[in-house]
């Protein structure tokens, strides 16, 4: 928006102090008000704005009205082209984004032994991306599946922020149950159960608090381990990647995804 005052004014003024008769209606004043200064505090579109400034010197009507058509031929011209590069970006954005699917696994060789934890994200029912690590000499499938699920529920927190539902498939009741409901009673016990230590209960808590800050965006359900679901079994290939690579971060998977090969391994 352009507020009208005497600055602006002088833009569209010729050197005879006159405004034409189409300036006027762009202000949306007569001329007895332009004369007696009744015009400052106006607010214009940009665009009549801008028409305003062409039209500074031209009091042929004619010419006014073709200057005019023309720059509404303009307008509309960019109004179209911006519409296009919008629809665009949303295509893009479409592309990118959408409804989110989290496989965890985590795997240990022999139990306990060298452990690996890894996750296979699917975006629009496509594979997306790969992640795993998280590798320990003296882990347990428990502590490699309470990671994995951890490292899920990180990633979901970030699709919801980016407007995206999220589901989490995790292969381990043990991992689930800790969070969704032995986690709640041991809670309120102050982090303790009856016969004994609560094994794992770092990670756990961390999974827990997570867990119940975004629960109510992220859906996390089991799933049958080595049944044939791909994105179970790519988590799990990630898992021995981990033990492979022994990489004790939590890396994304950089190599070409070939599902086929993938699951051959």
């Amino acid at each position: 928006m352009q507020i009208v005052d005497e600055i602006f004014l002088e833009l569209g003024l010729y050197h005879d102090k006159k405004l034409s008769s189409n300036q006027l209606k762009l202000l949306d004043i007569s001329n007895e008000q332009f004369l007696s200064g009744d015009y400052c505090g106006k607010t214009l579109s940009d665009a009549r704005a801008e028409l305003f400034v062409l039209l500074n010197g031209i009091h042929d009507d004619e010419l006014e009205e073709h200057i005019i058509k023309n720059y509404k031929s303009l307008q509309k011209y960019r109004k179209e082209l911006l519409n296009q590069v919008k629809q665009e970006v949303i295509k893009e954005i479409k592309e990118e984004v959408g409804d989110v699917i989290i496989y965890c696994d985590g795997g240990c060789s022999p139990n306990p032994g060298k452990s690996g934890s890894g996750v296979a994200i699917y975006k629009n029912e496509k594979i997306f991306e790969l992640w795993y690590g998280l590798y320990e000499e003296d882990g347990t499938n428990n502590t490699a599946e309470l990671g994995a699920l951890y490292q899920s529920l990180l990633i979901a927190q970030k699709e919801n922020e980016a407007g995206n539902s999220a589901e989490i498939r995790c292969d381990s009741m043990y991992s689930i149950n800790c969070i969704k409901t032995w986690g709640i009673s041991w809670e309120k016990k102050n982090w303790t159960k009856k016969g004994g230590e609560i094994k794992n209960l770092e990670i756990i808590k961390q999974c827990f608090y997570l867990y119940h800050d975004i629960k109510n965006n992220v859906q996390l359900n089991h799933v049958k381990a080595h049944a044939g679901e791909e994105g179970n079994e790519l988590a799990d290939r990630m898992t021995q990647h981990a033990r492979m690579k022994k990489d004790t971060g939590f890396v994304k998977y950089h190599d070409k995804i070939n599902i086929v090969e993938i699951l051959k391994s």
